[in-house]
């Protein structure tokens, strides 16, 4: 069909006026202009389809009453939860528990942002929509918006057995900046997610989550637990993530915990550093990003599986920590 070719929508850009904005400010608005209506369809293509059903998890973003947005994983021992009955439809066969961010927030309507990322490839694609149907099983999710990522900042890991140690269930711990044990977690990790939102755009805006990698280490965590800064590094220049901060200040990461199957999550405003000393102090920083915490929610122990890391990605010789 037509609209696998590219943007099916005339007189309607790819990009909104934040991602717009973001283009020009560095410079890449024209080429993008050009590649957006390319790469930015309106429906999966086949090689898309085929590669939901592979996936053991899937990371989701939604925005709340207040549009304040939250990222989470949805996860299950088995892939095949997710797949496309056709090429404008993702059927999920799976729900958030009822202590994760999103679970009343995929009903009928709501914009929804949604990465399928394989661990052991490195392969990411991304379906972002609206709900059209809920039941107690599940949700369909309409595909407005479907393209893909290059695997750069992917770290290669691989699904452990399922003899992996199991934990005794575990308090969820929630305040509004971060303890000790989520400053660690932070501290130590090499991939987050992050779900941002555009609202009133049309068929170029809504949810959006898009995955985060750097060396252990890339994620500064205040001392006091109230803010965090990471650095953005070179990319597909589409500008998703900070094209939406730009139109809404506002972000939600999931830090996962791929060895205890932990999932952290952090809800706040972001402010975009585009140059200045610390971020030419920072080695491959393009920009900054720190995000001030509103709300934090430790949830132990919740994923089906354990990952073990077998290569940090090789783009990421060269760039820094704090």
């Amino acid at each position: 069909m037509s609209q696998l070719s590219g943007w099916p929508h005339p007189g309607v850009a790819p990009f909104h006026a934040g991602e717009r904005a973001a283009q020009a400010r560095t410079g890449v608005a024209e080429r993008m202009a050009e590649i957006g209506h390319r790469a930015m369809r309106g429906a999966m293509p086949q090689q898309h389809r085929d590669f939901f059903p592979l996936l053991h998890f899937v990371a989701l973003g939604a925005v709340d009453a207040q549009s304040q947005p939250w990222a989470t994983l949805l996860a299950r021992e088995t892939p095949g939860f997710v797949f496309a009955p056709d090429e404008a439809t993702l059927q999920v066969d799976a729900l958030p528990p009822a202590d994760d961010p999103l679970a009343d927030l995929l009903n009928v309507g709501a914009s929804l942002g949604l990465l399928g990322i394989e661990l052991p490839t490195r392969r990411r694609n991304r379906a972002n929509g609206h709900v059209t149907v809920r039941t107690d099983k599940g949700f369909s999710l309409a595909v407005l918006q479907s393209f893909g990522n290059c695997p750069k900042y992917i770290q290669t890991r691989e699904l452990l057995p399922p003899a992996w140690p199991r934990q005794a269930p575990a308090a969820t711990r929630r305040g509004r900046q971060l303890d000790a044990g989520m400053r660690a977690l932070v501290n130590a990790a090499d991939t987050f997610f992050i779900a941002t939102h555009a609202a009133g755009e049309g068929p170029n805006g809504g949810s959006d989550v898009s995955h985060r990698g750097g060396r252990p280490g890339f994620v500064r965590v205040s001392d006091d637990g109230r803010s965090l800064t990471w650095p953005d590094f070179t990319g597909n220049s589409f500008f998703n993530t900070l094209g939406n901060l730009l139109a809404q200040p506002q972000a939600g990461l999931v830090v996962p915990d791929f060895t205890t199957g932990g999932l952290l999550h952090i809800a706040g405003r972001a402010e975009v550093m585009w140059e200045g000393p610390q971020v030419r102090a920072f080695a491959g920083a393009q920009r900054l990003v720190t995000l001030d915490v509103d709300e934090a929610l430790f949830r132990p122990a919740v994923l089906p599986w354990r990952w073990d890391l077998v290569e940090q990605s090789r783009a990421l010789e060269g760039t820094g920590t704090w």
